[in-house]
């Protein structure tokens, strides 16, 4: 056991971790384009805070969440999600001072306690966006354009944006009334979950997955039949903004995200080649949230990515680019005397900003020739007795095959002003 990381985690090992870096520098560019700035917020909260947030009786609240108690008697929960902390970091920090719209990025770990699956685990990588502080519909086009961006700037296409209107406490109130007289006749066939949702929250009973397959769920109603007039003109003209934009959607009235905070505009992002587990990206308005977190009343929209699941859409597509070498040059020492030399020179090669390896195990040449290679170093610089002797170091060119002697007072800036061009 102690050799074997928890179910549901994974180690990324540095043979991987290029793929990261690469989307990570990918939205780190784009959310520079849009105008939004990191944020980086604890592991752990007060478990209350993901209960008000969320909801009790989300999955997520009742089902998932790791919650733990600390030596102080307090309730502490690993974050499930990150909407909640970026608000209560909001209001904490007063980000609100400033006045206008705040514009937030993140990329961190999230858990869940939830049955690991290709591109779904215990512990997984979120990247997110939270605009608050404003209620145009245009900033709900934003963030569903920056969603599409940023996996269409990692090369995948065939992408297909859900979108819903989910209401406010305004005109929800009928629209609950309307699926509970509609589900009354369906309760005997609802799974379990779905008959305690009856009563708490029937919304919730649509984003069942164990009764997505049910023949009378395609006939419950609409919520979009059930907007107020206010929900219904902020639909309109974000479907308007985004028909502007070029970017064309399916309405899914169905689609209500499992969280509470959801309010007005729902939507997700599928990668339809990764099948039934297709969704890569899904968010919405959530503009109640702050205000339930204790907050002035205030208007706020966002969504969240997984990243494992867009790195197996790359990997799976052939998308991810081809890593680099590992270093420039390698030092190829031959003996004591040598390996002291080459030491001296390791160091003022990377203070001139080159990435250099060499062998501290004093292997042979052939040895290190061959861990030189492996590193995919452009330049193996050799050093021996003889060479030390003349004020040299034999330098090969692994790419072309080629190999001459370099001046030990010069070897520095040759070698960076060939590296580097």
């Amino acid at each position: 056991m102690l050799t074997n990381a928890p179910r549901g985690t994974k180690d990324i090992l540095p043979d991987t971790v290029g793929a990261w870096t690469y989307v990570e520098g990918v939205l780190r560019d784009l959310c520079a384009c849009y105008g939004y700035r990191e944020i980086r917020t604890p592991l752990f909260e007060h478990t209350e805070l993901f209960q008000r947030g969320i909801g009790d009786g989300t999955d997520v609240v009742d089902k998932e969440m790791y919650t733990f108690t600390d030596r102080g008697e307090r309730s502490l929960t690993l974050r499930p999600e990150n909407t909640a902390s970026a608000v209560r970091a909001y209001l904490q920090n007063k980000l609100y001072a400033d006045g206008g719209l705040q514009k937030l990025f993140y990329i961190g770990s999230m858990f869940r306690y939830d049955r690991p699956q290709a591109g779904r685990m215990r512990e997984f990588h979120q990247f997110g966006v939270e605009a608050i502080g404003e209620e145009s519909p245009f900033v709900d086009a934003e963030v569903i354009l920056l969603a599409i961006d940023f996996l269409g700037e990692l090369g995948l296409g065939d992408l297909e944006l859900k979108l819903n209107a989910v209401g406010c406490p305004k005109c929800r109130p009928a629209y609950r009334e309307r699926l509970q007289a509609y589900f009354k006749d369906h309760l005997g066939q609802l799974c379990e979950d779905c008959r305690e949702r009856y009563t708490r929250s029937p919304m919730r009973i649509l984003d069942c997955k164990a009764d997505a397959g049910q023949p009378f769920m395609v006939h419950a109603p609409a919520i979009t039949d059930c907007l107020c007039e206010d929900c219904a003109k902020h639909f309109e003209q974000v479907k308007s903004a985004l028909t502007a934009a070029g970017i064309s959607y399916t309405l899914d009235t169905r689609l209500v995200r499992g969280l509470d905070y959801y309010t007005r505009t729902a939507f997700e992002v599928a990668y339809l080649p990764l099948g039934a587990q297709s969704a890569v990206a899904g968010g919405g308005r959530y503009d109640g949230l702050v205000e339930e977190l204790g907050g002035n009343p205030t208007p706020a929209v966002g969504f969240a990515v997984g990243l494992e699941r867009v790195l197996l859409a790359l990997e799976q597509q052939g998308l991810l680019p081809a890593l680099g070498p590992a270093a420039d040059v390698f030092l190829v020492a031959l003996g004591h005397t040598a390996s002291a030399a080459a030491f001296q020179l390791l160091h003022r090669l990377r203070r001139g900003g080159l990435r250099v390896l060499m062998d501290y195990a004093g292997r042979s040449m052939k040895a290190q020739m061959k861990q030189a290679g492996k590193a995919g170093v452009r330049y193996a610089v050799i050093l021996g007795e003889d060479e030390l002797a003349r004020g040299e170091a034999l330098v090969r060119d692994m790419k072309e095959s080629r190999q001459e002697n370099y001046s030990l007072d010069d070897i520095v800036k040759q070698l960076i002003s060939e590296v580097k061009g």
